[in-house]
């Protein structure tokens, strides 16, 4: 059976304890260099493959210090304090002897405990209704997903009469893939850049930190299987050329799976 093209985006050759080689994947492409997303999911893939790893992954944050060009990269990963039910990884892709990407990342035992869900999902209209995707595929890596977009789609007309910063959307993998870690990292990002929809003005933008908080665990995610995530994306501030994006994701079920928090850069 062929490798769904995300695994394919995100496999590693190993190359002695805690190094990797990896290679860009033309199906992940973004407007410079791969989609973010896919490249979280791959920081992330390392910790999950690596034979010391303890627990499931609670927090990932990663910090794109430079564009990752087209081809093969070094990923190194190692974890620098373990605890009894606690480890914490440090991450860095290379390429060409410079850093572009550093990560960390918390693993962790989950245990039982109580528990509260004080997020709701929003009440809005199945994927079904809204019918087949409605985002446009500005770039290679948006053909990767089948996105819904119950509000806040990309604004047609770039005449900023933009009015708010929310967007309200389905999402899966295409073709559809079981969930696991990787996957929802790489879905956090799946939301254009804010500015666009508060300006309605397109101006260059990118991510310079992404975090995302992991709040189930294996089990959860095999029980949503392939099925849609609803996330929903705004901004709490835009000046002086950065802006702030936080972000849920809920499974149909609504049960929120993961929360994310991001610093982007826009120019004028």
């Amino acid at each position: 059976m062929e490798a769904h093209l995300f695994d394919r985006a995100i496999a590693l050759a190993p190359q002695g304890p805690g190094r990797w080689l990896g290679r860009t994947d033309p199906a992940y492409a973004n407007m410079v260099g791969p989609y973010g997303g896919i490249t979280a999911a791959t920081a992330l893939h390392a910790v999950w493959q690596h034979p010391e790893r303890l627990g499931e992954p609670v927090s990932l944050t990663v910090n794109y210090c430079a564009a990752l060009a087209d081809g093969g990269f070094e990923l190194q990963a190692r974890p620098v304090r373990t605890n009894r039910s606690t480890q914490h990884w440090l991450i860095e892709i290379t390429q060409g002897g410079e850093t572009v990407l550093t990560a960390t990342a918390l693993t962790a035992v989950r245990r039982e405990t109580w528990g509260s869900q004080d997020e709701p999902a929003p009440r809005v209209l199945s994927p079904n209704a809204i019918g087949r995707p409605n985002m446009a595929g500005l770039v290679e890596w948006v053909r990767r997903y089948d996105i819904r977009i119950v509000e806040g789609a990309i604004p047609r007309v770039w005449d900023g009469s933009g009015e708010h910063s929310r967007s309200t959307l389905w999402v899966r993998d295409e073709p559809p893939r079981a969930l696991d870690f990787m996957s929802l990292a790489a879905l956090c990002d799946v939301f254009f850049p804010r500015v666009w929809l508060r300006r309605a003005t397109r101006v260059p933008a990118g991510t310079v930190s992404m975090t995302v908080y992991f709040h189930v665990g294996q089990a959860e995610l095999a029980a949503v299987g392939d099925g849609w995530l609803l996330g929903q994306a705004q901004a709490s501030v835009m000046r002086n050329g950065y802006f702030d994006q936080r972000g849920q994701l809920w499974s149909q079920a609504g049960a929120l799976l993961a929360t994310t928090h991001q610093v982007v850069y826009y120019k004028e």
